[in-house]
């Protein structure tokens, strides 16, 4: 079973377009041409950008060759 995990969106308007970005992982970030838009187009981007990031791991390090663990902290 998957964990939940918490991310800061933040949206901007840019003329006719709204502007996406995921304030802690620099790189995801999208747009769309309504705010309902951008908001699934920023959860797609992420969530592709957290997948790639768990392969490239997978693929460079194998899945026993790491110590794979939760981290926390305080924000």
């Amino acid at each position: 079973m998957k964990s939940q995990k918490q991310f800061t969106a933040i949206y901007k308007k840019s003329g006719s377009w709204y502007l996406a970005w995921v304030e802690e992982i620099p790189g995801v970030n999208t747009q769309g041409r309504t705010l309902r838009e951008a908001k699934e187009n920023l959860r797609e981007a992420l969530s592709l950008i957290l997948e790639t990031n768990h392969l490239l791991t997978l693929s460079a390090f194998g899945k026993n060759k790491v110590v794979r663990e939760s981290l926390s902290i305080a924000a």
